[in-house]
């Protein structure tokens, strides 16, 4: 039997779909918090949530969202941006979510839990042979163990 443990199409192609669907959501969550609540209302939003120095915050995690969002699509530093989105999403976790249940309706976690093992899924994976760090990074023996699978 074939299975996505000894496929190498498979597991390219897993890859792609994880990088395609988890950097889109990021970058959708950053653009949202730039252009549809503004960084203001962001600031304001973390403000009343706890979150402590949410007036830096708000601009720094909508940034990284954004930024990292379409880097992980293109799978450019992808464990960079992974990891960071990865913390970031455990952060707001515990500092905002876990108190409220698991259901997003109710402010829950479950929705910055999905998005934090996505991410973090992703640092653990690597981006994989169709990315721009295969492109930049092929002759870099170092790197050959994070982008080879």
């Amino acid at each position: 039997m074939n299975t996505l443990a000894n496929n190498p199409c498979l597991q390219v192609a897993a890859r792609i779909l994880l990088r395609l669907a988890f950097g889109f959501l990021f970058l959708a969550h950053g653009w949202q918090k730039f252009f549809q609540y503004t960084i203001e209302g962001t600031t304001a939003a973390f403000g009343q949530m706890g979150v402590p120095a949410a007036g830096l915050i708000a601009p720094v995690a909508a940034t990284l969202e954004i930024v990292g969002g379409a880097a992980i699509i293109l799978g450019l530093l992808i464990r960079v941006f992974a990891g960071l989105l990865g913390l970031q999403m455990v952060a707001a976790l515990f500092m905002v979510h876990a108190p409220a249940g698991v259901f997003v309706e109710n402010g829950g976690f479950e929705l910055v839990l999905a998005l934090a093992a996505g991410a973090l899924a992703l640092f653990l994976v690597g981006p994989g042979r169709i990315s721009l760090d295969a492109l930049i990074f092929k002759n870099q023996q170092s790197n050959k163990v994070l982008v080879n699978a």
